[in-house]
């Protein structure tokens, strides 16, 4: 399930894509499915070996197009171990709340994307994420935890002022939302209580099956609770 619509990134066969803060690499899998380039970015070694090892079998299973396409790096977003205009797109998916210097690293995007590139940022969204605070703090005050809530207004100047053009939004995952405020009403560390295990299961019923039902009540509430924005920007 991706939160960044790779046709409204306009990705296509060969450009090469920069999914900065990767995690699992869901979005990174999902690019290289569609025949892009990728560079899979993160800090932390242990994600990416678990994406190298699935990269490894994608190319196995025949499901890429040729070995080298998908490249795991670690490294730092402030710094990023790339030239100028490298990428022609770029996702930064639910990274950005982690980074204390959240404007240094749009602005590092912001120089390795090249001119008429286009980028996918996503962020949590202002509304559940103040209910998960208001709920717990053990949700975000931890070590390596989100350190800020967005304003979807606040996260657009952030990304004009790195000379960056806005191209539209959207919202994605609001069956999520109720989710994570189970979890951090009754602990959310405490993922095993009754309740929040068995909404966790419908979650894993629409990711495995995405049936009719429930992709229509996600896109219903998507603009009310939906759990992640999503602001796509060009390069000028």
């Amino acid at each position: 399930m991706l939160t960044a619509d790779l046709d409204r990134l306009r990705l296509g066969s060969g450009d090469l894509l920069l999914d900065m803060g990767c995690g699992a690499g869901r979005h990174a899998f999902a690019a290289l499915r569609r025949g892009a380039r990728v560079v899979a970015f993160d800090a932390d070694g242990g994600e990416l070996k678990g994406v190298r090892d699935m990269v490894g079998a994608m190319q196995d299973a025949g499901e890429v197009p040729s070995p080298g396409v998908g490249v795991p790096v670690q490294g730092d977003a402030l710094a990023l171990p790339f030239p100028d205009g490298a990428f022609d797109r770029i996702i930064a998916s639910e990274v950005l709340e982690h980074i204390p210097d959240d404007i240094g690293a749009i602005a590092e995007l912001a120089r390795v994307l090249r001119r008429g590139g286009r980028m996918a940022v996503t962020v949590p969204t202002e509304f559940p994420e103040r209910v998960n605070w208001k709920l717990s703090t053990e949700y975000h005050d931890i070590p390596g935890g989100h350190i800020r809530i967005y304003r979807q207004r606040d996260l657009e100047d952030r990304l004009e002022r790195a000379g960056l053009m806005l191209r539209g939004t959207s919202h994605a995952h609001a069956l999520h939302s109720p989710y994570w405020w189970i979890r951090c009403a009754g602990g959310v560390n405490n993922p095993d209580r009754l309740l929040a295990r068995a909404y966790h299961q419908v979650l894993v019923w629409q990711i495995m099956r995405n049936p009719p039902v429930l992709s229509l009540l996600d896109r219903a509430l998507n603009p009310l609770i939906g759990k992640s924005l999503v602001v796509y920007v060009e390069k000028p």
